[in-house]
């Protein structure tokens, strides 16, 4: 059994905002044998960063939640400055999950005067969200080596619904040989399907009716497509046009692509993924779900 947690759920949480204090809190705990987890988030907490929280609870024996809105995987048109921010109350959240330390730095704690160096993990941040998001994942990849190397976890878990960027992770993981076990946890939903996201706040309660069909779309393709025997091309046509007619105004993908490289496919024959990204209004949503075997 896991030792007790370091905070208390009825008390506030530690929060340290440096490089040099999180690794001395880490350090601390390693000298006491103690295994870490971490996870990396960016506030706006929701059921679904707190399943994280849990999950990094059943593996580790103390647990770090960062929250940091990073600039850098923002384009020019998109909401960094809207992107809602609630410390104290993600704190509250957080030390009710079983989490022992917040990991709140500012800008210039990642990105201090002169940084130049990004992290480029190369074909699976090319397709999807890298063609809609010229610059994302380099954002992505860069913030999240950073937070890997200042808190040097065993085990760092993110959620599967951004599952590219999970596949991005994972990359950057292997190939910079960071020692961490990098854990995708099952996205959580709504009663009705719907995937929780920071950003199913902005949408009306006509947009959160329509925004449902996501979720019914990924399983019709999986329930369409899963055993193979049919192409996946109109299947997406399908799809597509079952997205436009529940309200949504911009369609920027729906694809069916092999699990591990995100190589489009023609049909489900090895373990895939289904993504929806799409618009409802100004809110940008997207969602995924495992087609075809083992699925």
């Amino acid at each position: 059994m896991a030792p007790p947690p370091a905070s208390s759920s009825t008390g506030p949480l530690a929060i340290v905002r440096t490089p040099a204090d999180l690794r001395a809190r880490v350090a601390a705990w390693r000298k006491e044998g103690l295994r870490v987890g971490l996870v990396p988030t960016m506030g706006a907490l929701h059921e679904g960063h707190l399943t994280l929280v849990k999950r990094a609870r059943e593996l580790a024996d103390r647990v770090v939640a960062s929250v940091f809105v990073n600039p850098t995987q923002f384009g020019p048109n998109e909401d960094f400055s809207r992107y809602p921010r609630d410390e104290a109350g993600d704190a509250r959240l957080l030390a009710g999950a079983g989490c022992d330390l917040l990991y709140a730095p500012g800008v210039e704690a990642i990105y201090p005067p002169g940084f130049t160096t990004t992290v480029d993990v190369g074909p699976v941040a090319v397709p999807l969200e890298g063609h809609f998001r010229p610059g994302h994942f380099q954002g992505v990849a860069t913030v999240v080596t950073k937070l890997l190397l200042q808190a040097l976890p065993d085990v760092a878990c993110f959620g599967q619904k951004d599952y590219q960027q999970l596949a991005v992770i994972r990359r950057l993981a292997a190939d910079l040989d960071i020692p961490v076990r990098i854990e995708g946890v099952p996205t959580v939903r709504e009663a009705d399907g719907l995937a929780l996201s920071s950003r199913n706040r902005y949408l009306s309660a006509e947009e959160r009716q329509q925004a449902v069909a996501i979720s019914r779309v990924l399983n019709q393709l999986r329930d369409t497509l899963g055993d193979g025997s049919r192409p996946v091309a109109p299947a997406i046509t399908q799809a597509t046009e079952t997205l436009t007619a529940a309200g949504f105004t911009r369609i920027d993908y729906v694809a069916v692509v092999d699990a591990g490289t995100l190589a489009p496919l023609e049909r489900v024959d090895r373990p895939a993924r289904a993504l929806v990204a799409a618009f409802l209004g100004r809110t940008r949503l997207i969602d995924n779900l495992a087609l075809g075997p083992g699925a």
